[in-house]
């Protein structure tokens, strides 16, 4: 074999080694999730974790009867500290976090709906709950935040 393949043989597996050096060091760091929102619909509940660890467990009020909301991994498209919906009779959506064609998880005024289905399709919170939320998905950014919902 020549000297100048040597060498480059020689290059190549030392580059070889120093990515898979590389990529064994990512596969030990742990993943950063950001914020992970679960919303179960059977037990109308959300559950809230940050980077893995879990900061709030919330009744929720998902769509009723004949307006589903929605299952699947979303994304926050739009927020709206301040919302009416214009479908519903101008109702107020306090601090909304739009994830699919117009659905949303914000604040209610309808406390004692809350832990059962009650809404169009949007997932309501308790008011302060509702601020809380959106507060923290506004301090991560929503490209950190993921949205899950399961029937």
């Amino acid at each position: 074999m020549k000297r100048r393949s040597k060498r480059r043989l020689a290059r190549l597996a030392f580059a070889v080694a120093a990515v898979m050096a590389i990529l064994a060091g990512l596969a030990l760091t742990p993943a950063q999730a950001g914020i992970v929102v679960r919303i179960d619909k059977s037990s109308q509940r959300m559950a809230v974790s940050v980077d893995g660890t879990m900061l709030y467990s919330w009744p929720v009020s998902t769509g009723r009867r004949g307006f589903g909301t929605p299952s699947g991994v979303f994304q926050p498209q739009m927020m709206a500290r301040r919302w009416f919906s214009r479908k519903y009779y101008n109702s107020p959506m306090p601090h909304a976090i739009f994830f699919y064609h117009g659905y949303a998880i914000h604040g209610t005024n309808e406390l004692a709906r809350l832990g059962g289905p009650a809404s169009h399709g949007c997932i309501r919170l308790h008011p302060s709950n509702a601020a809380a939320l959106f507060a923290l998905v506004e301090r991560r950014g929503r490209g950190n935040t993921r949205i899950v919902i399961s029937n």
